[in-house]
């Protein structure tokens, strides 16, 4: 989720730069913009890979948790902007920040859902298939990809913001978790970092003499490679922290939040372009890093009230159940 707030930070807020191979005409800012690309455009792919390596479970609580939390972030934003704010929300839009699944401008959320629903049946095929087999269709499933999503810009899946994308990236983590030991992991550490590091420069390189859409496409096979060999670096570690897991439970929030169109456009990319615009560079890094954390603190404040007020919905719904 840093990742993904740095890309938006970055390419989403102040735009990336389009050398087309000019490199004598770059700016610091232009290398500045294609490094933090370059090394955070995998967040996505890495958040849907930690649902496919664990394994979605799709169970009514999951589904209910995922919706509510999508509508209590979208109907809250909206509801205090048309408190606070009311010639910036009409009553159509108040309406239609409901309706999460279909009235939105967060394309991973309706993608992710789709994912949740097809995961029974992804999970028990995978599970099914032996190692060979898995390995040739999912060999056959990311070529079909790169050459006629990604290289030939199929409209099944020409960026990688898409569903078939999220099961692409599910099915390759399930491989990982199926037929990939953590200790061969941990054998071959030192060349999947090399691997890790020759993605970053394939990245980097394709920025420089491609259109930015394509070489920073989720689905390019460059970024692809930087996601599984960066996934694997972490697996190979082996430590524990009540911190990060606690901060974790609120990630999907800080998505959430400063994503909500309201909140995207009236604050969080006109305070990055003010930023990038009167700052040096070197002040521009640390201030964005200070929207970042601000971003966080704000999800870590608010989340804990959204999962009590789920908790007490369910109890609800399942005492109702019960009963009946």
């Amino acid at each position: 989720m840093l990742m993904v707030l740095a890309v938006h930070v970055d390419g989403a807020s102040v735009g990336l730069p389009e050398p087309m191979g000019d490199i004598a005409s770059m700016t610091a800012r232009d290398v500045w913009r294609i490094a933090v690309e370059t090394l955070a455009i995998i967040g996505v792919n890495c958040f849907t890979m930690i649902s496919g390596y664990f394994g979605i479970r799709l169970r009514w609580r999951g589904v209910l948790s995922f919706l509510f939390q999508c509508v209590f972030y979208s109907v809250g934003i909206c509801t205090v902007y048309a408190i606070f704010f009311p010639c910036k929300v009409s009553w159509t839009g108040w309406l239609e920040s409901w309706l999460v699944l279909t009235h939105t401008d967060l394309w991973y959320v309706p993608a992710y859902f789709g994912l949740m629903l097809l995961s029974p049946l992804l999970n028990a095929w995978l599970g099914a298939l032996s190692r060979r087999t898995f390995t040739g269709v999912l060999a056959v499933f990311i070529v079909f990809n790169l050459l006629c999503g990604w290289w030939m810009h199929g409209a099944f899946n020409p960026t990688g913001y898409t569903l078939v994308q999220l099961v692409l990236v599910y099915m390759i983590a399930r491989y990982i978790r199926l037929h990939v030991s953590i200790e061969g992991i941990r054998r071959h550490r030192k060349t999947i970092c090399a691997v890790y590091v020759a993605s970053l420069v394939a990245i980097a390189a394709m920025a420089v003499y491609m259109p930015p859409l394509q070489a920073f496409a989720y689905n390019s096979p460059a970024v692809l490679l930087s996601t599984v060999s960066f996934f694997l670096i972490f697996l190979s570690f082996d430590f524990t922290s009540r911190r990060i897991n606690y901060i974790a439970r609120s990630a999907f929030a800080v998505y959430l939040i400063h994503k909500a169109p309201l909140v995207w456009v009236n604050i969080m990319r006109p305070a990055v372009i003010h930023l990038w615009s009167t700052l040096s560079l070197p002040l521009f890094t640390l201030g964005a890093a200070g929207v970042i954390v601000a971003f966080y603190l704000v999800a870590i404040a608010i989340d804990p009230l959204r999962r009590r007020m789920f908790d007490i919905v369910w109890r609800t719904v399942s005492v109702k159940r019960a009963a009946a």
